[in-house]
Parts: structure tokens; sequence; C-alpha cells
């Protein structure tokens, strides 16, 4: 099984950094960027794509989603925290550079998240399994949120502020890498969780106490 959890982790660990360079090239290319006035469907494909092979991967192989579900539910959701960046969106708002109606959700929502990431991490694990699912959907709906807010404000506003600074790089690595990967984690955290009534405590603590990797 030790044999069996290395390589699945390098075997993640190539496809991720397969799928960043990805990401860098289809930005370089100008591949993320759409029609004026249209929605944004090269960034959604860009944010699905991932989201939907993995959920292949995880169902239709058992060794790889043990595998998965025995990865650290604490680091998986630590990994939230970075996040606080949502920052970033609420300044280029407030330089005109990213229309409010996708920078205030996505910018407030990233930030909230992002600032509960550690209490989640730490807090809700493994005793309050109801509330940690809850913050995991928080999370999803935050994203979700911030994509959709992205294809109306481009239909609403096709001659205003648009998304248009999120095609380029390096903001563009937010949609294609970093929004399907915390989509992915989320995913992730709350398949675990939904299995925890039906552990020991013992268990519980002991697999959510490993680095798990």
């Amino acid at each position: 099984m030790t044999e069996t959890k290395t390589n699945y982790g390098k075997l993640t660990a190539g496809l991720i950094a397969a799928w960043f360079v990805t990401a860098v090239a289809s930005s370089a290319l100008n591949l993320l960027k759409g029609a004026p006035g249209q929605p944004p469907i090269p960034i959604l494909i860009a944010v699905l794509t991932p989201v939907v092979a993995f959920s292949i991967w995880y169902g239709g192989s058992k060794p790889f989603r043990e595998w998965v579900l025995s990865l650290n539910p604490r680091t998986l959701t630590l990994i939230h925290a970075e996040r606080i960046g949502g920052l970033v969106f609420l300044a280029m708002y407030t330089y005109n550079i990213l229309p409010g109606m996708f920078a205030l959700p996505a910018g407030w929502g990233d930030i909230a998240i992002g600032a509960t990431a550690y209490l989640a991490a730490t807090r809700l694990i493994p005793n309050h399994g109801r509330a940690f699912i809850a913050w995991q959907l928080l999370g999803v709906l935050d994203l979700v949120v911030a994509l959709s807010m992205a294809a109306v404000s481009s239909l609403f506003h096709p001659h205003g502020i648009t998304t248009a600074p999120m095609t380029e790089l390096p903001l563009s690595l937010i949609p294609s890498f970093g929004v399907p990967l915390f989509l992915i984690l989320h995913i992730i955290c709350i398949a675990q969780a939904r299995r925890w009534p039906a552990a020991s405590p013992h268990r519980i603590v002991q697999a959510t106490g490993s680095v798990g990797a």
C-alpha cells in the first residue's frame, strides 16, 4: 500500500506540473480569450476539464480513489488559506481594472474562505463533520459565484470594464489552474468527511493526524 501511495503521489505531482505548464502555455498563446461580449467559454472549459478528468479517474479507479481518500484533510483544507489573496480582486476593482460585478463577490468570497481555512482545518476535523462539509460547500459556492459573475458581467457590460485581464498572465492562472485545483480539493474533503461517521473515533483521529500523501 505504501508503494502504491508513493506511485500515485509521484504521478499526481507530475500531472499537476504538466497541468500548470499547459495553463501557462494556453495563456501565452491567447487560447483563453473569448469573443468580446460573449460568455468566457474558453475559461469555463479550462476550469471544468481538470475537474471532470479527476472525477472520471476517481470514480473509475478504486486504487486511486483509496489513495485520494487517504490524504490528510487538514493539509488539503489549509491550502485554501492562499485564497485570502482575493484582496487582489478588490484592489483591481478599485483601480477600474476588473468589473465590480465580478471582483467584489470573488474577492470577498475568497477572503472569507482563506481567512477561515485554518479554523476549518483545526477545529472542524474530525468531530464536526457536518460543519466541515458546510464550510467546504461554501468554498465551492464562492468559486461558482465568481465564475457565474464573470460570465454575467461580460454579457451585461460588453463595452465597459470586462474580465479580459483574467485571460492574461499572470491572472489567467487563477481560473485555469487555481480555481479547478481548489474545486478538486473541496470535492476530496467532502468525500472524506462523508465517511467519518462510519469510522471509529480512533481511526478518524489516526487518519487525519497523519501527513497523508
